[in-house]
């Protein structure tokens, strides 16, 4: 062997080692530039939905901005002759450093949940066609009605300038049903537990400075008693009584929409549920393995 052949042999051992000692894997070398070195990564894979878009979730965790910047390119030409018409990146709060790097190839933010920030660019034909984010909270109160009496469960909040009289409630969890909010809103501030019936209104804000200015969804549930002593929560809760519905509909230490659905109640109470009732029928969704709650006023038997 010459001595030359013998020299680049040594120098190719030698590089090797050097990559090895500080981590890099010799396959992951792609060619040198200069004095600098880039990595070749594994390409971008992501699952592909049924609207033609692209969801990336997992990415080199020791990838810096340069080489995640790279990398995305190449991966959006490839998306780009796929076909895709968008592309979405679910990137981990610990590597928010990618975000940059993805806003420069025209990234932006999408959303942003707890540990990860969603960042998406539309990649089809014509102008961006992707859907907003979610911008709307659900807030769920539940009128427990105790029919041998007339009476309501009512509450004043500790938290409000104003101390009207309302239906105990609170936000919805995520994947949380409607008629599951309001029982477990009740017991909470309660100690009353309940079974859901129906639902009785639905409230539509927009702008709620409550919301981060965003819009406000606010049901009422109908709900029948199972226990009928109070333990209210203090912490939230400034007042808790069992209060006639006739004295709730008129009096003016109430809000307006429950002196109004303290009218419905009655009229309930006087002429029957059924007539006032949006009862609850759980249905198929047409994604395959999951189901729907549909709210709606019951068709007669004969119907």
């Amino acid at each position: 062997m010459g001595s030359w052949m013998l020299s680049a042999g040594v120098r190719r051992v030698s590089s090797v080692l050097r990559r090895v000692s500080s981590g890099v894997s010799p396959g992951s070398t792609r060619f040198g530039s200069g004095c600098q070195e880039r990595l070749c990564w594994p390409p971008l894979s992501g699952d592909v939905d049924r609207f033609g878009g692209v969801t990336v979730r997992d990415f080199p965790p020791d990838i810096s901005e340069d080489e995640f910047s790279e990398l995305l390119r190449e991966s959006l030409g490839r998306w780009r002759s796929d076909g895709r018409v968008a592309a979405w990146l679910h990137v981990p709060i610990s590597l928010s450093r990618l975000s940059a790097a993805a806003a420069r190839l025209g990234f932006s933010f999408h959303h942003a949940r707890r540990h990860e920030a969603v960042l998406s660019l539309w990649l089809g034909p014509g102008e961006d066609r992707l859907p907003a984010f979610a911008t709307h909270q659900v807030g769920v109160a539940g009128a427990v009605v105790d029919e041998s009496n007339g009476k309501v469960l009512v509450v004043q909040d500790r938290n409000k300038t104003t101390n009207a009289w309302k239906f105990p409630g609170g936000l919805s969890d995520l994947g949380e049903n409607i008629g599951e909010t309001a029982v477990r809103e009740v017991f909470e501030e309660t100690g009353v537990r309940s079974q859901f019936c129906s639902l009785l209104s639905v409230r539509q804000q927009h702008n709620h400075p409550g919301a981060f200015g965003m819009s406000d969804l606010y049901l009422i549930c109908r709900l029948r008693p199972l226990s009928f002593h109070i333990d209210f929560c203090p912490h939230e809760c400034l007042r808790c009584e069992w209060l006639d519905l006739t004295e709730l509909a008129q009096t003016s230490d109430s809000t307006p929409v429950t002196s109004r659905v303290a009218r419905l109640l009655l009229y309930g109470l006087e002429n029957g549920f059924q007539n006032i009732d949006l009862t609850m029928e759980q249905m198929p969704a047409v994604y395959s393995g999951l189901f729907y709650q549909l709210y709606h006023r019951r068709l007669p038997e004969t119907a």
